[in-house]
């Protein structure tokens, strides 16, 4: 299926077979995507809210592998237990999206895994990523601010550029993360595993600062 300028209206896409769909500058209004397969499907500029609504789309249980957004409209929808291996979200507009039991991971075995997604670029201000594992992916230049992070793993992911609430550090595991150019205010070293944590050199005064260590110029 391809489609541009098109405008969808409760239209329900649920058990439908959309692998490989290109959408470009459409709108969605309450469509229903659940349990639709849209593996390897490609969106750009296009919209599931509805302004003013206070939910968007349905995804629960989709099909999203490999997929790709681009500079899309995605507040409030819902990824409740999507498949999203290998999805990309770049420049996206995720504000409040549900991502509570989305999978994320390859299961190799039952210790074995390996993750993938790629999110760049987003607003996913007060997002559900609770008890979400998203280790060693892009996840750069996004806005976590207020997002539910809680029993998240990012370990090993670029955060680099993200905005944080000062009240996130400690909900989750950034351990070996990047976290170069990202405002590290009310982030406590005593408090945080910061093992293997890449920062900037200027980041150090945001870093000692809860320490009550004084950094000077060289």
């Amino acid at each position: 299926m391809n489609k541009k300028n098109e405008v969808f209206e409760g239209v329900n896409f649920s058990h439908q077979d959309m692998n490989d769909s290109h959408f470009e500058q459409c709108k969605f209004y309450n469509c229903n995507f659940n349990h639709t397969d849209l593996s390897d499907s490609h969106f750009v500029d296009c919209s599931f809210i509805e302004q003013g609504a206070v939910s968007g789309c349905d995804f629960d249980y989709a099909n999203l592998q490999d997929a790709s957004f681009k500079d899309c409209q995605l507040a409030m929808v819902n990824f409740i237990g999507a498949n999203c291996f290998g999805a990309e979200f770049r420049n996206c507009d995720l504000k409040g999206a549900n991502f509570l039991k989305t999978r994320f991971a390859n299961q190799i075995s039952r210790q074995v895994y390996f993750c993938s997604v790629y999110m760049t670029g987003c607003n996913l201000s007060y997002a559900n990523f609770e008890r979400q594992c998203i280790e060693k992916c892009d996840l750069f230049e996004n806005k976590w601010t207020g997002a539910n992070l809680y029993g998240a793993s990012f370990k090993g992911s670029d955060l680099s550029r993200g905005e944080f609430s000062s009240d996130a550090w400690g909900q989750f595991n950034l351990s070996e993360c990047d976290l170069s150019h990202a405002e590290l205010y009310g982030l406590d070293p005593r408090k945080v595993d910061l093992s293997g944590v890449k920062i900037c050199m200027w980041q150090q005064e945001q870093l000692l600062e809860p320490l009550g260590v004084i950094v000077g110029p060289d």
